[in-house]
């Protein structure tokens, strides 16, 4: 995959598909259940998980690959990436969780 920004230069796909798979595994897990909880039918449900993923999808693309400046990652240590990335991960990790309890408890 071949991703260039605005200005033509390349940028790297894998924060976008990252995003956007993070973001169709958690809106397309969760939406219908939470849809389902506040009364509408398992079409609807999964229709609107579809629209706010697709939404979603066009503002993670706009944001790491149309307006994207790869040249200013050189000038962050990867070392600070890397810290970034793995405060990410516990986050990430308690937004899942969080989601899951009202469904259990409910």
């Amino acid at each position: 995959m071949r991703l260039r920004n605005r200005h033509g230069s390349r940028v790297d796909p894998v924060p976008f598909v990252v995003v956007v798979g993070l973001t169709f595994m958690i809106s397309l897990s969760f939406g219908p259940l939470y849809g389902q909880a506040l009364g509408l039918s398992l079409e609807a449900a999964i229709a609107a998980s579809t629209v706010l993923f697709a939404v979603a999808t066009v503002a993670a693309y706009h944001r790491q690959v149309w307006t994207a400046r790869p040249e200013l990652a050189r000038e962050v240590p990867a070392a600070v990436r890397a810290e970034r990335l793995f405060y990410l991960i516990p986050i990430l990790a308690s937004l899942i969780v969080a989601l899951a309890i009202p469904l259990v408890l409910g």
